[in-house]
């Protein structure tokens, strides 16, 4: 395939004539992927999706994915354009591979980081490694595609197969756990490596400032009080905006709720013991909240926790701590469960909240093209012999026979493990996109 719909190596004179060097990161070869999944963040997601909905052969998929699980790609070049491995076939011959994506244009860069500069929340994403869906919805509400589409990613192999290849394909997998680290590679794919990135931003960070104060402008103050900043968006960009203060210490433990055990009679219906338990629980959430809002990387925009209902709720509480007995028991009540029953959902709780206790107390039936697609997941998810024998024993669960395991399907796609204790299936960890990475998981657990 050659390069003259602006992939890869063709826009030297382009690059000189914008004063941009070429920039290029190799990355070691890294080691089998056996039983996890190539991709865990949403943009590694996408790249791969990019791929799957691409490649006319599912078999190719297939062999590629077997050699990327295998350890068969080699150390891997990302530079504008293109991305680079030699990958080894099963009969021991190699094969460089070359994948290839366009470039964004310098003024699609600059509309890019136009947007960028926009929200303090993009910019401490970019800098904490993630790439924040905001940005990626706002650039391509612009007309820019910053992730892969069906055809955009460019296969070229020296095994001279014209469609994506066991090679091309291998290393689009290895790319797509590169990606999961750092979503730069990308960005230096589309044409822009981190340092000349961070200094783009820096720049234009400055340049904004600088605007927002000079006379007859509306400036930062007057911005915030009218549209207001989020907190944790000013904290985590404050190696790039003015000097701000610094953000508040954590304390050691949550605060102590004052007793409630006083000479004076309670009101008629109220329970002193179970206002203190309540209280101490909101002072546990109140720390955990400042606790992530602190932790690095939590540079996105906080949004509110979804709205629990109280039976929702009286699991939560039951899962986050130890209580009494007697606290147990109410909670139990307030779960619509027997207090032996409250044992799994709180379990499930731990492991995945509500969308875990979902998955333990109710059994959706996935619409057909759904229940194909998990079926083919299923299917594609462990080498031939690796694979588990699976049972469908309801409309999204599976059984692995021969074994106290079992795999159920959430609404979200994700795959949850269970284990049989007692005659019952109780939770056994938490989701994964990938079968076999959840029961691998499982049993990992019970070695």
């Amino acid at each position: 395939m050659s390069d003259d719909h602006g992939y890869g190596d063709g826009h030297d004179d382009d690059r000189e004539a914008h004063g941009r060097q070429e920039e290029e990161r190799t990355f070691a070869a890294l080691p089998p992927a056996r039983g996890s999944a190539f991709a865990r963040t949403w943009w590694g997601l996408a790249w791969l999706k990019a791929l799957e909905d691409t490649a006319l052969d599912g078999q190719q998929l297939k062999e590629g994915r077997r050699q990327a699980r295998a350890g068969a790609v080699g150390a891997v070049s990302v530079r504008p354009g293109r991305i680079t491995a030699v990958v080894k076939d099963r009969d021991g011959s190699s094969y460089r591979s070359d994948v290839l994506l366009q470039e964004l244009s310098e003024d699609e860069w600059d509309r890019l980081l136009d947007l960028a500069v926009e929200s303090a929340g993009h910019i401490a994403a970019l800098l904490d490694h993630e790439m924040p869906p905001h940005l990626v919805e706002d650039a391509a509400a612009a007309g820019l595609e910053l992730l892969p589409g069906i055809g955009d990613l460019d296969p070229e192999c020296g095994c001279e197969a014209w469609d994506h290849c066991p090679h091309t394909t291998a290393l689009c997998y290895q790319v797509a756990r590169l990606l999961d680290e750092d979503p730069f590679v990308l960005l230096l794919m589309r044409g822009r490596g981190e340092r000349a990135l961070v200094d783009a931003l820096q720049e234009r960070s400055a340049a904004r400032a600088a605007t927002a104060t000079t006379p007859g402008t509306r400036n930062l103050a007057e911005e915030a009080a009218a549209e207001g900043v989020p907190a944790e968006e000013a904290f985590a960009a404050r190696d790039i905006l003015p000097p701000l203060p610094a953000p508040p210490v954590l304390p050691a433990v949550p605060g102590e709720p004052p007793s409630l055990d006083t000479e004076t009679e309670p009101a008629p219906g109220l329970d002193p013991a179970a206002l203190e338990f309540l209280a101490a629980d909101a002072a546990t959430r109140a720390h955990r909240m400042l606790a992530e809002a602190l932790a690095p990387g939590h540079g996105h925009p906080w949004r509110p926790e979804p709205s629990l209902t109280p039976a929702q709720d009286a699991v939560r509480m039951a899962a986050v701590g130890t209580p009494p007995s007697w606290v147990a028991a109410r909670l139990a009540q307030g779960a619509g469960r027997r207090t032996a029953g409250l044992g799994p959902a709180t379990r499930a709780w731990r492991f995945g909240g509500a969308a875990a206790l979902a998955v333990l107390d109710e059994e959706w039936t996935p619409a057909p093209e759904v229940l194909a697609r998990a079926r083919a997941v299923l299917a594609e998810a462990w080498e031939d012999a690796e694979r588990p024998v699976l049972r469908q024993s309801g409309a999204a669960r599976w059984t692995v026979v021969g074994a106290e395991a079992q795999l159920r399907l959430g609404e979200d796609g994700r795959w949850w493990p269970f284990r049989k204790e007692r005659g019952a299936w109780v939770p056994a960890g938490p989701a994964d996109q990938d079968p076999a990475a959840a029961l691998a998981g499982l049993a990992a657990r019970e070695a």
